[in-house]
């Protein structure tokens, strides 16, 4: 595990949520204190908790150790026409930033 970006990348992610620490260790089922521990990179989740965490915030268990650099969308349980609208505003997206670089 790369324990350098993980708890970076942890905090990050729970923060974009509206999460405290507290909620997010509900989420879990674990306390504060273990939140707190692995945002400061003092202890490392096991591998069912690491799963636990990609599913509350929605990415794979490669970007939140770092590996992957790429957000993943899951998109399972939208239509195929809202898939495509979310298709659309990414590739604008894009263009914007490419626009303004």
């Amino acid at each position: 595990m790369d324990s350098n970006n993980f708890g970076e990348i942890l905090k990050d992610l729970r923060k974009r949520a509206g999460l405290t620490q507290e909620q997010l260790g509900e989420q879990i089922g674990k306390s504060k204190s273990v939140v707190s521990f692995y945002e400061l990179r003092e202890r490392s989740p096991s591998p069912a908790i690491l799963v636990k965490l990609a599913s509350v915030f929605h990415v794979s268990t490669d970007y939140l150790l770092g590996v992957d650099p790429s957000r993943r969308l899951d998109v399972s349980e939208l239509s195929e026409e809202d898939i495509t609208v979310i298709t659309l505003m990414i590739d604008l997206l894009r263009k914007k930033n490419h626009k303004l670089r």
